[in-house]
Order: structure tokens, then sequence, then C-alpha cells
């Protein structure tokens, strides 16, 4: 086990162990045991009481955060010519088809989000295997397969963000920076896991929230108390 640096140790120290911490408090303490001299990414990580293992326990979804991610999200628009300029209108970084469908195939996939239309689908299949394990295959059910192109380089600029359950039952997500008031880190955290209760699965029983922690990108993890949040 790695050791703990002096301010690792110290930032520890700040925490109370065993201790569930109310979202509102548990903002506040983040930016105070964060130490690092860049501005930190805050973190969530919320342990579902779910079998992802099986198709009707499968948490995914969407939501768009009151004070997006302090992110500069890359967006990639792989669209037809007709949409090109309505593309970049909206703020795409990168827009264009066949030029960029060739330098993901050569291992470019230097982007946040690509959002394409469901005409242009067939082309990005057989780069699957690039794309998905990297997260960045576009999905009509998170939006990123759309003919309104616009609204949805928009919405992903202004702090939407897709999240999904991983094979352990965890849903991580990044929820804004260390920079942020901590009135908007309990905002922007509220409102995704207000989320993911609306997402409980039928299927489901006993405990679903079964825990919450709070992290920034060099700090110990702060345990929540779910219901408190």
């Amino acid at each position: 086990m790695a050791k703990l640096t002096k301010k690792q140790k110290e930032a520890a120290s700040k925490i109370e162990k065993n201790k569930l911490y109310s979202l509102k408090d548990a903002s506040a303490l983040i930016k105070v045991v964060a130490s690092a001299k860049f501005d930190e990414s805050v973190d969530i990580a919320v342990r579902l009481g779910v079998d992802p293992r099986k198709a009707n326990q499968m948490v995914r979804g969407v939501v768009t955060l009151p004070h997006g991610t302090g992110k500069d999200v890359r967006v990639l628009a792989l669209v037809t010519p007709d949409k090109e300029a309505e593309a970049k209108a909206a703020g795409a970084d990168y827009v264009g088809l066949d030029d960029y469908l060739q330098k993901i195939k050569d291992g470019w996939t230097d982007v946040d989000v690509i959002i394409t239309m469901p005409a242009v689908m067939g082309k990005l299949g057989p780069l699957g295997r690039i794309l998905g394990p990297r997260g960045l295959m576009p999905n009509p059910k998170t939006g990123t397969v759309t003919m309104d192109v616009a609204k949805a380089v928009q919405e992903v600029k202004a702090g939407k963000i897709d999240f999904k359950v991983d094979k352990t039952g965890i849903v991580h997500a990044g929820i804004g920076r260390i920079s942020f008031d901590a009135d908007k880190i309990v905002d922007n955290a509220h409102e995704i896991i207000q989320t993911l209760i609306k997402l409980k699965p039928t299927a489901a029983k006993g405990t679903y929230i079964k825990s919450i922690y709070l992290t920034s990108t060099m700090s110990p993890a702060i345990a929540l108390d779910p219901k408190a949040v």
C-alpha cells in the first residue's frame, strides 16, 4: 500500500473517520481538504443496490448540471455538410465527417463528446472498438445522436453529462471544480443524485442508494449520509 504524503495525511486528518456527512457539510469540507495547486475536479461516486449484469437493473441516463462541470468540453460534431454551419454556430470545436472518421481510425480521440446524426451512425459502427472503451460512442439515449445538432452541442457545452452504472454497481461523475462555491457543488451533486433516484429500476430490491462519496482529484473521499442529500 502506497504511503500517504504529508499533505494527504493533513487532508485525511480533517475528515472524521466513520462519519457520514450531509451534502452541504461535505461540499464545504471538500474545499478545505483540497491542497493541489491546480483547480481540482470534484467527483461523486454513488453505489447503487442494483445488479448491472441484469438488463432490467441497468441504470443509465443524462443530467444537466445547474452550474456546469467547470470543464471546457471538447465537442466533435460528425455531420453532413448541410449541418456543418449549424454545429459550428452552436459551439462545436470540431466539425466534419469523412476526414474525422479517418482520423479516428488512425487513433485520434482527443475529444470529450461526439455528437452525430442518425444517418451517420452506420459509418460509426466499425469504429465502436475505438470509441466504445473511451465512452465516446454516440447514443440516442444520451441525446448525442440527433437531428437537432445545435441543441445537442449547446446542452453539452452548458453542462449536460451522461452516466452509466459500472459492473460493480457504482456511478461515477465529475460534478464541478474546487474553485466552485460550496453551494454550486451542492446543487450539482443534488441534481445527479435526484436523477439517479428517479431512474431506480423497478426490479431493484432493498436499499437503492447504498453509499455516496465526494472526492477531489488529490484528496481523500468524504462519505455522505444517503438520507441527508
